[in-house]
């Protein structure tokens, strides 16, 4: 597992940060919708739901991502067509029993994937090195975590959730994130001292603790272990995108105080 881990790790990481970097925003628009539709499939698999609300769901993805893609804004009527739209669906296509459990599903699922995916195509907007900020430093700080949290690890942080997952690992989280955090001030032109770089790394580490632990609560609650075997040691699409999806939205706000005012 270790090496599986290291080994998909070498290959994505380079070509991550060449393609975020290299092409524009458009390129990582592409590459967002591309995500949210796998991590959205993940969700909605893991939870046995019915194919026809899962193809639906997969469209309102492609609807509340497309025009914030195009315009740089969100279609705002979007939740308000989805609940109507998945309602019919479910009532014409399965009648009405459990009809709330089952439409409950996929619109949890698009607020939490493509409603908070949207937050990074904003970050994008204020630079490219922002995307690359977010990730590193929750990626990184999850590094941190799984090693210290093995190494040291005594204290269950929330055993009920993640019963692997110490108090001593969300440390080497924060501490990852502020190592992380403080190594792209230093490199990157972000618009922000070092201190504040480093500052903002802690708390992406930190929301990454957050993330983490909601898409635990989720597998939990469905009885899966990994959204899907689709990166080797790593789990699938969504396990790789808990920590950014919670984390992008604080990183948003923190930046507009800060006067960097990235488009929404």
């Amino acid at each position: 597992m270790h090496l599986k881990r290291l080994a998909t790790a070498a290959v994505l990481v380079p070509v991550f940060y060449l393609y975020i970097t290299k092409l524009s925003a458009v390129w990582f628009d592409g590459l967002v919708m591309a995500m949210g539709l796998l991590a959205l499939w993940e969700f909605l698999s893991f939870y046995r739901t019915p194919l026809e609300m899962k193809l639906a769901g997969m469209f309102f993805c492609l609807l509340l991502l497309a025009p914030a893609a195009m315009t740089g804004r969100p279609f705002p009527g979007v939740f308000a067509l989805l609940l109507i739209a998945l309602a019919a669906l479910r009532l014409f296509a399965r009648g009405p029993q459990k009809a709330l459990a089952e439409i409950s599903v996929p619109v949890v699922a698009l607020l939490y994937i493509p409603g908070l995916l949207l937050y990074q195509m904003s970050l994008r907007g204020a630079g490219a090195m922002w995307i690359i900020f977010l990730y590193g430093t929750v990626w990184i700080g999850d590094s941190f975590a799984l090693y210290v949290g093995r190494s040291i690890g005594r204290r269950k942080l929330y055993p009920e959730v993640s019963p692997n997952k110490t108090v001593e690992g969300a440390a080497g989280s924060v501490i990852g994130g502020a190592a992380a955090g403080f190594c792209a001030g230093a490199v990157f032109h972000l618009g922000v001292s070092i201190r504040t770089a480093a500052l903002l790394g802690a708390l992406m580490g930190a929301t990454a603790i957050i993330g983490d632990l909601i898409e635990s609560m989720f597998k939990r609650d469905a009885a899966v272990k990994d959204s899907s075997s689709l990166f080797p040691g790593h789990g699938g699409m969504l396990d790789k995108l808990d920590g950014p999806l919670v984390s992008a939205p604080v990183l948003y706000w923190c930046l507009l105080a800060l006067g960097l005012r990235p488009p929404l």
